[in-house]
């Protein structure tokens, strides 16, 4: 199958009215009417492009490589990538550690959030041929052609993905940062699915809202059918968001370990100190018109490198129907 083309749509994402952003680029506008002052213009206008809402969903339909049928059912990868900015430390030969780890579980399905593009790699267009795999990819907070670095989602699929959609899940109080979900119906050898892949907000109050803007989102969007919802959701399985979350979605890794160490994120102090361990990477499925089976489910990182702050999260899920 060749490599189909890169597409691209529009998002109906539009600037957001701050009335102390608007006072103070009033402010600008004086400032730079200053000679000495004007010459900082242009720069001063690039730093500002981050405040532009993604204007377009990127990707490609169709992957290189033709996915066949899974002997053990969907396997599916939820990773925070760790852009590093602006360091950007080994992002090559951490994004090779990770493309490896990808095919050694025969990853059907990733879900990835912090997807940087520098001057030197766009993270998302890399791992997807790489990989052989179909795409979609959109930005959330800076701006690669302004500033040379942003960072965004992205859905890789060994199987064609359609339908492309993204929200925006944090209330505008800042315009400097956006939390994002992202969306795309994969059509595997087990019939369609719907595939979300999302990353929250570090504030709990913040964070609560936005869990519930993408439940809400989640149900709109995938009506019926089958979801699988991962990524960074920055809330530990205790807070009420996530409690409340388990309800209605199913938490892959719980379903098969109620009792074992859940970790996947750890703040260590400069001289290694581990000051907190959290799960904040979550795979849940709603299953629609489909039961699912969890047949493996856990917690990924190599040996060799320091991939990420995150451990990779990994789901092997098999249909069962529900009596249809």
């Amino acid at each position: 199958m060749a490599f189909s083309q890169q597409v691209f749509y529009p998002t109906n994402f539009t600037l957001p009215h701050i009335p102390w952003f608007a006072r103070l680029k009033d402010i600008g506008r004086g400032l730079f009417r200053v000679p000495v002052l004007k010459r900082l213009k242009p720069w001063v206008t690039r730093a500002l492009s981050v405040i532009h809402p993604p204007k377009l969903l990127i990707g490609r339909h169709y992957p290189h490589k033709k996915g066949n049928l899974p002997k053990e059912g969907l396997t599916i990868l939820s990773a925070n990538l760790w852009h590093d900015w602006p360091h950007h430390r080994r992002l090559a030969d951490r994004l090779r550690a990770f493309a490896q780890m990808v095919e050694q579980n025969s990853a059907d399905i990733v879900l990835l959030q912090e997807v940087a593009r520098t001057p030197l790699i766009k993270t998302d267009e890399w791992l997807a041929q790489q990989l052989g795999m179909a795409y979609f990819y959109i930005r959330a907070n800076g701006d690669a052609e302004a500033i040379g670095f942003e960072e965004g989602l992205a859905i890789l699929s060994r199987f064609p993905l359609t339908d492309p959609q993204a929200q925006q899940l944090s209330v505008v109080t800042s315009p400097f940062t956006r939390r994002m979900a992202l969306s795309a119906h994969v059509e595997t050898p087990f019939g369609g699915l719907r595939a979300f892949c999302a990353h929250l907000g570090l504030i709990s109050g913040h964070n609560a809202n936005q869990v519930e803007h993408l439940h809400d989102w989640v149900s709109l969007t995938a009506r019926a059918d089958s979801a699988v919802i991962g990524g960074d959701f920055n809330a530990h399985e205790t807070s009420f968001q996530i409690q409340k979350t388990r309800r209605s979605w199913l938490d892959t890794f719980r379903a098969l370990h109620p009792e074992k160490d859940g970790t996947t994120h750890e703040l260590k102090m400069p001289w290694g100190r581990i000051l907190r361990r959290t799960r904040r990477d979550y795979l849940f499925v709603q299953p629609g018109d489909r039961c699912w089976q969890v047949l493996e489910a856990s917690h990924l990182k190599p040996a060799n490198i320091y991939l990420s702050d995150h451990q990779i999260v990994m789901a092997r899920l098999k249909p069962v129907g529900c009596g249809g």
